[in-house]
């Protein structure tokens, strides 16, 4: 149970960041209710864990590049392996 929700929040962790490339890129989506609510979801469950890392980051990383999601989703990776599928598991 524990796996799944670290595996699902992980997904939108990366669904997040391919959104904000898209975004720096120049592609934004026309406004609709549905797609500001879906955006507003991302930003409301991913930017709090991100955060954690950008404090740790001096600024934003080297060249501009934000290199939080990446340790946020290594974190999770580490978190499942070895605290749920080696020791709750066995």
């Amino acid at each position: 149970m524990l796996s799944s929700i670290i595996w699902v929040y992980s997904i939108l962790i990366f669904i997040y960041i391919v959104v904000q490339l898209l975004f720096n890129a120049g592609l934004r989506p026309p406004y609709s209710r549905t797609s500001g609510a879906l955006l507003q979801f991302l930003r409301d469950v991913c930017e709090p864990f991100l955060r954690l890392f950008r404090r740790l980051l001096p600024g934003m990383g080297l060249g501009g590049w934000d290199f939080s999601p990446i340790l946020a989703l290594l974190t999770l990776y580490v978190v499942n392996q070895v605290i749920v599928l080696d020791l709750i598991h066995g």
